[in-house]
């Protein structure tokens, strides 16, 4: 089984990239959504609480998201005492699901994470796959999706590993400055040439 990784920076079209893998059916293991989920764990929802303080609890006891993450977009120290308490957990279900196909005995899976470079994933992946961007079409897709400033969106990708230093990592990587379709041509291509080469 090849395990592949993909990993970009914000505004990239990770998400994008990763549903062209899913039309192919190939199995992906989207870390977004797994750290989305883990805050249904009420006891680490009550350390994140205690950590970042109570407005970023909602009147129904649930995480404000937006609130969370206007405080660690801001501040290295705060993105990392969150990643400190997220990451162990968001490793461990991850590693679970790849146990989980190789047991079904799929030919490839995809593990879609922004951070598989800094969260220590490079150890799990067989190949790892870098959607990249240029600047500008980053920010307009940052402004589009959050409704944010342009220092805004500037902010949440200078708390970023820059692109260059993650390319530097890459086995594979896709440029997707570009429209959809032109998205979708290169990763079927990658797609074909995984399939001849890697699987069997």
């Amino acid at each position: 089984m090849l395990i592949l990784g993909l990993t970009g920076n914000i505004g990239c079209g990770k998400s994008s990239l990763s549903n062209i893998f899913k039309s192919k059916n190939i199995e992906v293991i989207d870390a977004d959504i797994i750290s989305r989920n883990i805050f249904e764990d009420n006891l680490l929802l009550e350390e994140v609480f205690d950590k970042f303080g109570m407005d970023i609890k909602r009147e129904d006891g649930t995480l404000d998201r937006k609130a969370l993450g206007n405080i660690v977009f801001n501040n290295e120290e705060k993105l990392i005492e969150l990643n400190n308490l997220t990451h162990p957990k968001i490793y461990e279900k991850i590693i679970s699901k790849v146990k989980e196909y190789r047991l079904k005995h799929k030919d490839i899976i995809l593990i879609d994470g922004a951070l598989l470079i800094e969260g220590g994933y490079l150890d799990v992946v067989d190949k790892l796959l870098v959607v990249t961007c240029n600047q500008d079409r980053q920010i307009e897709r940052i402004q589009k999706r959050d409704n944010c400033t342009k220092d805004e969106a500037l902010s949440r990708i200078m708390s970023q590993m820059s692109q260059e230093e993650k390319v530097k990592y890459a086995d594979y990587t896709i440029d997707n400055s570009y429209s959809f379709e032109e998205l979708e041509i290169k990763a079927n291509r990658l797609i074909e040439y995984i399939k001849e080469n890697w699987c069997e």
